[in-house]
């Protein structure tokens, strides 16, 4: 197979970072038991990550050519690897924020440099829609396998323990094992190299340029909102386990998986579809039954016996229900992002990828504080019906974006 073993890198690397960036929502939840703070201190910790990832976006969107693609990501790679292997020795609140920081500005290089990379190792649309959706899915089979991971590690006789935070070292050894393999694949660059000396500021003009496009402000709109939605049910959903549903700390984190594993079958099918059927009525489709989904699952939290809870076999229903959101919200980000790169020119990936990491970390740590203090405030059912709002926001957005790209 032609570019096998970049596309395995991309695949990895998407693979590491899938679990470091979403454990968010398990810290979220260990922090409070195990350092005492509340529900909206503990949603800082979506800003330091989503802040850092839109932040080196920023300065390095329109300087990643000049990086390249390859380097980028050894360089997120080694420097995550590092941070996994010192972050055990530090058990403290402050250094989970500062583990989320690191992360965060990793996944930024990483995810500009594998969005941009795609246009490298494919010839077409069809082609290019449909590795974007099978690595997005991928990116949530590492999510799934994380929540599986970090629930090995939660003990739940003893919840003021941080021996936890041993899983750091073997998410380093992965994140090793993917800078290595990395290391030796094979990958020309030579087309998005930039021609002459234009200086950053000329970049990040040409970045400016690209956001005043009636395509691109409509496009990010869209993706702030996807994300919005996404995170703050995946960062909030262990804490929704528990303190709703009243199971277990590990039981919550390793249920909280069925969002990520509906996630991964929702882009897989997607990468399938998306190749017959019309993108626009498939998305639109999979919103309204989202929003139903919605209104169905939350009210049955209501009917959750009480008794105590032990494993899958005797969780309620509604903790196995709503989390099948992903299954149809999954489409919809994999889908705008490959529209939008393919309507431009592939000098430009760069630029517009980190316009997409940008406007999705801002939403990102908006959904996720929103629903934090709802939820201190007027508790966990509110605060996943306020995903109402937002999806029919983007369903509005879709509207107006097909009318771009059909423009285009």
């Amino acid at each position: 197979m032609q570019n096998w073993q970049i596309k395995t890198s991309l695949f990895l690397n998407y693979f590491v970072f899938a679990i470091l960036l979403n454990s968010v929502g398990t810290v979220i939840l260990q922090v409070q038991n195990n350092f005492g703070v509340t529900e909206g201190s503990a949603s800082v910790l979506e800003a330091f990550k989503d802040l850092s990832i839109a932040a080196v976006s920023f300065l390095l969107s329109s300087y990643i050519t000049r990086i390249g693609y390859k380097n980028a990501m050894l360089i997120a790679l080694g420097f995550v690897t590092l941070v996994c292997f010192v972050m055990p020795s530090m058990p403290s609140f402050w250094a989970t924020k500062l583990l989320f920081a690191a992360v965060g500005s990793g996944f930024a290089l990483i995810k500009m440099s594998v969005y941009s990379t795609i246009g490298l190792v494919t010839h077409d649309k069809k082609e290019h829609i449909s590795l974007m959706n099978f690595i997005e899915s991928f990116f949530m089979v590492g999510i799934l396998t994380g929540y599986f991971i970090f629930s090995y590690f939660v003990d739940d006789n003893n919840p003021q323990s941080t021996a936890w935070l041993q899983v750091y070292y073997w998410l380093g050894g992965i994140s090793l094992a993917a800078f290595l393999l990395l290391l030796t694949a094979p990958l020309d660059e030579s087309s998005i190299k930039p021609e002459g000396n234009a200086d950053m500021l000329q970049d990040f003009g040409k970045m400016f340029q690209l956001m005043v496009m009636p395509l691109v402000l409509i496009f990010v709109l869209c993706a702030f909102f996807y994300v919005l939605i996404e995170q703050s049910i995946m960062s909030w959903l262990p804490t929704y386990n528990q303190k709703v549903l009243q199971l277990p700390a590990a039981l919550s984190i390793q249920m909280a998986s069925i969002l990520a594993g509906s996630t991964a079958l929702g882009r897989f099918l997607a990468g399938i579809l998306m190749k017959k059927l019309n993108w626009y009525w498939v998305l639109t489709t999979c919103l309204l039954l989202a929003g139903l989904l919605v209104i169905t699952a939350v009210p049955l939290a209501k009917g959750s016996t009480g008794q105590a809870v032990t494993g899958w076999g005797d969780a309620p229903l509604a903790a196995f229900v709503f989390p099948l959101i992903g299954l149809l919200i999954a489409p919809v980000y994999p889908a705008i992002n490959s529209l939008i790169l393919s309507a431009l020119p592939v000098q430009k990936h760069g630029l517009m990828s980190g316009l997409i990491i940008i406007f999705s970390a801002l939403g990102g740590t908006t959904g996720s504080i929103i629903t934090g203090n709802i939820f201190q405030r007027f508790g966990g059912q509110s605060a996943f019906y306020f995903s109402l709002v937002p999806i029919g926001i983007l369903i509005v957005g879709l509207f107006f974006f097909r009318k771009q790209v059909e423009k285009g």
